[in-house]
């Protein structure tokens, strides 16, 4: 064990508790917090998010398989597809795609969750009313609607998600709208809270940490966010506080719900509004999404604290009305947009014969492929018919599953990389493999393999890449074949020799041109002059 690493961690933990400490010794809550909790919770215990916790990584260990494969849960049957594969859409808000992406959930559940079941309450809340009056009133029937609830926003944002998404997160944000319209300051603090504790987590786990300059495939940060996921959990949980709140009497000052959504929703990413064009290209439309931002603070405002007056004259509409009215039709749209793509029906009959069939589910690689599911449907504004698509993917018509799982670029920088594909109770693992050479002033040469089981398969070949030097007026030409790859010499486009590539620090004769393998260097010789002409690219685990 390092000791520093371990000096750091324990100087970490000693500053902390004394820093909390520090605060307690000064606050003197004297008890004043415990009583405030069990005021509205049973015994003070947020049960129902508790319940919710259990729920979620019940799913995760025992539908998904994480059990047994923590870091490698079964994920693509447990999107929400299409409404023709019922499981996905029921499962998609309670799975998830790994370990991080669990806890980071589960972890927004216990602040955000506990703060709105705060907010809801176990007990009445009205003068004189008593808690086992009636069954809504009753603090266990209260504390149990929190996981019900969850569970059914959980399949509403699996219905009304854009595209195959996957996560608790909706019914995150669905929690934390619901505590904004109650707690906005609160809920600011709880998300700094948050960034505080998983920047503690990380010092935790890597103390000291040496990073260094490396090549790696990385997609912009903001495409990996379901902003319309997020925007639908939001509106639901934020309609529900107001009608809920309003009744009791219990909405906060216009100025203090206006800044805490603004806050809430530019520090949880709702601004990134992008589209993928295709070919791992991303269009990011921040001026916009700033601006909607902005325009989710006044409309949620309006719709909270707006008066009972008259609108217009000679119109029976009051403010509140109106408010109300266009919430509902920001919310509508925001989930309808999900709908023609949940329509999708995906014919995979085109899919390509050097392909693995697991079960229900074909793998293949390709490149410019039309994307059927991005390119299901055209909008006036955005014509997605023409959007391909690169790399490993898989297609399912039982499942209306097509998802390029291993972009292209990736798979070009990390050649070896699995896919898991499987349903409730099984999984299987289809390994890829790419074979490169890097020519010279020209594009790659490459292969791609397929292996399931013991059986392996080509599932594409390159085109051939002349590499840019000419050594004694020949020109060399690397061509990915079945076999392997090949050298192809030519003077003047008349082809004067071929052979296959000659191994490791060995060479060949070819076309007047020694060729030489140094240590996975191709130098083409001849006389005294030596020119590298290609470098092969070494595989490294996904």
């Amino acid at each position: 064990m390092n000791p520093l690493a371990t000096v750091s961690r324990l100087l970490l933990v000693v500053t902390v508790l004394l820093s909390v400490g520090v605060v307690l010794r000064v606050a003197r809550p004297k008890g004043s917090w415990g009583r405030r909790l069990r005021s509205r919770l049973l015994l003070g215990v947020p049960w129902g998010t508790l319940l919710t916790i259990l729920l979620v990584l019940a799913v995760y260990l025992f539908v998904q398989g994480g059990l047994g494969h923590w870091y490698r849960p079964v994920v693509i049957p447990f999107r929400s597809w299409s409404y023709f594969y019922p499981l996905g859409v029921l499962t998609a808000g309670l799975s998830h795609a790994g370990p991080g992406h669990l806890l980071g959930n589960l972890f927004g559940t216990v602040v955000f969750g506990t703060l709105a079941e705060y907010a809801w309450g176990h007990f009445p809340t009205e003068r004189g009313s008593s808690s086992f009056g009636s069954w809504r009133r009753n603090p266990f029937a209260r504390l149990l609607a929190v996981p019900a609830v969850a569970v059914l926003l959980a399949v509403v944002t699996g219905a009304f998600a854009l595209g195959p998404v996957i996560g608790f997160s909706g019914v995150v944000f669905a929690f934390a709208g619901f505590a904004l319209v109650r707690y906005p300051v609160a809920t600011l603090v709880f998300v700094v809270a948050g960034d505080l504790v998983n920047l503690g987590y990380s010092a935790l786990r890597s103390p000291v940490f040496t990073a260094s300059g490396s090549t790696r495939y990385v997609t912009p940060g903001w495409s990996d966010i379901a902003v319309q996921g997020h925007a639908l959990g939001i509106f639901v949980g934020i309609g529900l506080a107001i009608v809920l709140f309003r009744r009791r009497g219990e909405l906060p000052s216009p100025g203090r719900i206006w800044l805490g959504t603004l806050g809430y929703a530019a520090a949880q990413g709702l601004w990134a509004l992008y589209l993928f064009e295709g070919a791992d290209t991303y269009t990011l439309f921040r001026a916009i999404g700033v601006a909607a931002v902005f325009a989710l603070a006044a409309l949620v405002t309006l719709a909270a604290k707006s008066s009972t007056r008259s609108l217009l004259p000679r119109f029976d509409v009051t403010r509140r009305q109106a408010a109300m009215t266009a919430f509902v039709v920001v919310l509508a749209l925001v989930a309808g947009i999900a709908v023609p793509y949940n329509l999708l029906v995906v014919d995979s009959s085109s899919t390509p014969t050097e392909s693995v069939e697991v079960h229900d589910y074909t793998v293949f690689y390709g490149e410019d492929v039309l994307d059927q599911y991005v390119g299901a449907y055209d909008l006036p504004i955005y014509d997605a018919s023409g959007v391909a698509t690169s790399g490993v993917i898989i297609a399912s018509e039982e499942r209306q599953v097509f998802q390029t799982v291993i972009p292209a670029g990736r798979l070009a920088t990390e050649r070896r990389q699995t896919v898991r594909v499987g349903g409730v109770g099984w999984r299987e693992t289809v390994r890829v493999t790419r074979s490169q050479w890097s020519v010279v002033g020209n594009r790659s040469v490459y292969t791609v393999r397929l292996r399931h089981g013991q059986e392996s398969s080509l599932a594409y070949v390159s085109e051939p890449s002349r590499a840019t030097p000419t050594i004694d007026g020949r020109n060399v030409t690397l061509d990915a074949t079945s076999d392997g790859f090949a050298l192809t010499v030519t003077r003047a486009g008349t082809r004067l020799g071929d052979a296959a590539l000659p191994a490791t620090n060995a060479t060949t004769t070819v076309g007047g041109l020694t060729v030489e393998n140094d240590d996975g260097t191709l130098v083409a010789i001849s006389g005294e002059t030596r020119v590298p002409i290609a470098s092969r690219a070494d595989s490294r685990d996904g």
